[in-house]
C-alpha cells in the first residue's frame, strides 16, 4: 500500500543498516523479534525501574512506534491511569516527552506541553479532586495567511485507575490499564504527528491534544474549549481517537461525517489509500471529547473500531490490541487531518440532529435534546449547546443558559435534572427555569421521545 515502515522498524533498521539495505533489515528484524520475545517474557505487571520523578522509565528509541507506546501506557505501573493520580501525571510526561521527540512546539501554559486543569465536576461527583493535565503540541503551518488556523487531533489518555467508578467489574479492585480505552487513542495519536512531522508542512497548523478527565465526564476537552491555548475561533476541526486499538476484519467506524459537507469524501479517499473498510455515522455528539469541540460548532470526527467484552474491565490489557491496524487508523487520521489543513477554504459547518449522547441525560424515555456542559457551576445545568430541532431548541433554550428548574422542581445538578425527566413521558408539557446572564427567564417545552427522530 506504499506504507511507510513502522516507526520502530524504521528507527532500528536505520542503526542496524542505513537506509533499509537487505543486511539493515534482517538485523532490524532480528531485533524486534529478540525484544518482542523479551517483553512477552517479562509480561506487563513485571516491576518497572523508575525514573527521578518516580515514573516508569520509558524505551529510548529515535522516534515513536505505537506498539511500545501502548505498552507503556497501558502497564500495570501506571495503576490505570486515573485523571489526578500519579499514574496519569507520569503518562502525561511520557507524552510530552514524545511530542518533544517529534520537534512539536508547546502548545499548553507558559510554555509548556501542560495545561493544567481542576477535576472538580458539577454533575459527577465521583469525579476525582484535584488537578489534572491535558498535554498540547503545535505543528505550525508554513503558510502565513493561515498557519494561525488550527486543526485539532485529539485523544484521552486517562482511564479508570482500579475503579469502581466506571468499572464493569467494579468489586474486583484490580488495575484497569485501558489499553484499547484509550491508550490506543493516544499511540494512534502520536503515530499520526509522527507522520505528519516528518512530511511536509501544511499550510494550517495541527494541534495535538491528550485529554485527561474523559472517564468521569469529557473534563479535558470541555476545559480546553473553555480555555483554549489557541483561539477557538480559528479551529477549523477535531478529529478524535478513542478507542482504535482492534480493528482486524471489522473495520473502521467514523462518526460524525454529517457535521460537514467535506468530511465522507475525505475520510472515503483516505480509507481507501489504506485498504480499511469504514462504516459512516453522521453524529456529531457521543460519549467522547470531539463532542465538546461539536457543541462550540466545529466540524468533528469521531474514530472508533467498536466496543468489546474486555470495554471497562481489568481485562482490556495490550495483548488484545491489533497493532498493525493502529497503524493504518493512524495513517488515515493524519491524511485526514492534513488534507484539511491544506485545502484553501475551511469545511463547511453542519448542524447535526442524534440521539442524546449517553452522558446526556441519563439515557431514559421522555427527551428534551440539551447539551450539558461539565464545568462546574455552584447550582444547575449549564448548557453547552441545544440539538437542532429539539424540544429544548423549540422552547428557546440556549447554550450558556442554567437549567435550575423543571416542571416545578429544583435542578441542582445532572443527576436531579435526570430525575426529573425520568418522571416525565413524551408529549408531556413542562415548565422550565434558566438563568440568563444572570436573570430567571420562564420557558415552556413538550417533551419528545428518545426513539423517534426529532
Amino acid at each position: 500500500m506504499n506504507r511507510r515502515a513502522p516507526s520502530a522498524f524504521r528507527a532500528i533498521a536505520r542503526r542496524a543498516g542505513g537506509a533499509f539495505p537487505r543486511a539493515g533489515i534482517a538485523a532490524a528484524f532480528l531485533l524486534l523479534v529478540v525484544s518482542a520475545a523479551q517483553a512477552q517474557h517479562a509480561g506487563q505487571s513485571a516491576k518497572q525501574p523508575a525514573d527521578a520523578s518516580g515514573c516508569p522509565v520509558a524505551p529510548v528509541a529515535e522516534s515513536v512506534d505505537p506498539d511500545w507506546v501502548g505498552r507503556y501506557l497501558a502497564d500495570d505501573a501506571l495503576e490505570g491511569r486515573l485523571a489526578g493520580s500519579p499514574g496519569e501525571h507520569c503518562a502525561g510526561a511520557f507524552i510530552a516527552r514524545q511530542f518533544e521527540l517529534l520537534g512539536l512546539e508547546p502548545a499548553g501554559d507558559d510554555g509548556t506541553f501542560f495545561q493544567a486543569l481542576p477535576l472538580a465536576s458539577s454533575i459527577n461527583p465521583h469525579a476525582p479532586s484535584g488537578t489534572g493535565r491535558n498535554v498540547a503540541a503545535l505543528l505550525r503551518g508554513h503558510d502565513p495567511d493561515r498557519q494561525n488556523e488550527v486543526v485539532v487531533v485529539g485523544a484521552h489518555y486517562d482511564h479508570l485507575g482500579r475503579g469502581p467508578f466506571g468499572s464493569l467489574e467494579p468489586e474486583s479492585g484490580k488495575v484497569h490499564n485501558g489499553a484499547d480505552d484509550n491508550a490506543s487513542g493516544v499511540a494512534a495519536l502520536l503515530e499520526a504527528a509522527d507522520l505528519l512531522a516528518s512530511g511536509p508542512r501544511p499550510a494550517r497548523s495541527i494541534l495535538f491534544l491528550a485529554f485527561t478527565g474523559e472517564e468521569f465526564g469529557l473534563l479535558g476537552s470541555n476545559h480546553y474549549v473553555n480555555h483554549p491555548t489557541l483561539p477557538l475561533e480559528r479551529t477549523v476541526a477535531m478529529l478524535n481517537l478513542d478507542m482504535v486499538g482492534r480493528l482486524r476484519d471489522g473495520g473502521l467506524i467514523v462518526y460524525g461525517v454529517d457535521t460537514a459537507t467535506e468530511w465522507e469524501e475525505l475520510v472515503a479517499a483516505a480509507a481507501a489509500h489504506e485498504g480499511v473498510k469504514v462504516a459512516f455515522n453522521g453524529s456529531g455528539y457521543g460519549p467522547s471529547d470531539h463532542t465538546s469541540f461539536y457543541a462550540q460548532d466545529i466540524p468533528v470526527l469521531h474514530f472508533f473500531t467498536n466496543v468489546h467484552s474486555d470495554y471497562h474491565k481489568p481485562s482490556d490489557d495490550w495483548s488484545a490490541i491489533d497493532t498493525a491496524g493502529l497503524y493504518h487508523v493512524a495513517a488515515v487520521v493524519a491524511d485526514i487531518a492534513g488534507r484539511v489543513a491544506e485545502r484553501s477554504a475551511r469545511l463547511t459547518l453542519q448542524r447535526t440532529e442524534a440521539p442524546p449522547p449517553p452522558r446526556g441525560e441519563g439515557g431514559y424515555g421522555a427527551y428534551l435534546g440539551t447539551v450539558p456542559d461539565f464545568a462546574p457551576v455552584d447550582f444547575g445545568v449549564r448548557l453547552s449547546g441545544v440539538r437542532a430541532g429539539s424540544p429544548a431548541e423549540q422552547a428557546g433554550m440556549r447554550k450558556g443558559d442554567v437549567l435550575i428548574g423543571l416542571d416545578g422542581q429544583e435542578i441542582a445538578d445532572l443527576y436531579a435534572f435526570t430525575d426529573a425527566l425520568r418522571a416525565h413521558a413524551p408529549g408531556d408539557t413542562v415548565g422550565i427555569v434558566v438563568l440568563r446572564d444572570g436573570e430567571e427567564v420562564s420557558l415552556v417545552a413538550v417533551l419528545g421521545s428518545r426513539g423517534e427522530p426529532q
